[in-house]
C-alpha cells in the first residue's frame, strides 16, 4: 500500500505561524453597538478586522 502525502496544512503549523505573526487585541464593547458595527460591516461587504486595521493604521499616521 502506497503512502500518501498529506495535502492540507495541520492546525498546529497554523497556529503557530498566527502566534509568529499576529497580536491579539482584546476590548469590550456594549453588546447594541457591537451587534450595530457586525450588521454595518456585512451590509457594505468589509471584513469587522480591515476596519479596525484601517483605524488603528489612520491613529498612528495622525499622531507622527
Amino acid at each position: 500500500m502506497e503512502n500518501k502525502r498529506k495535502t492540507y496544512t495541520s492546525t498546529d503549523v497554523k497556529r503557530r505561524y498566527n502566534d509568529k505573526v499576529y497580536s491579539r487585541i482584546t476590548f469590550s464593547a456594549p453588546k447594541d453597538l457591537v451587534a450595530d458595527f457586525k450588521q454595518k460591516c456585512a451590509d457594505i461587504g468589509v471584513s469587522q478586522a480591515q476596519i479596525f486595521k484601517e483605524a488603528m493604521q489612520k491613529f498612528i499616521d495622525d499622531n507622527n
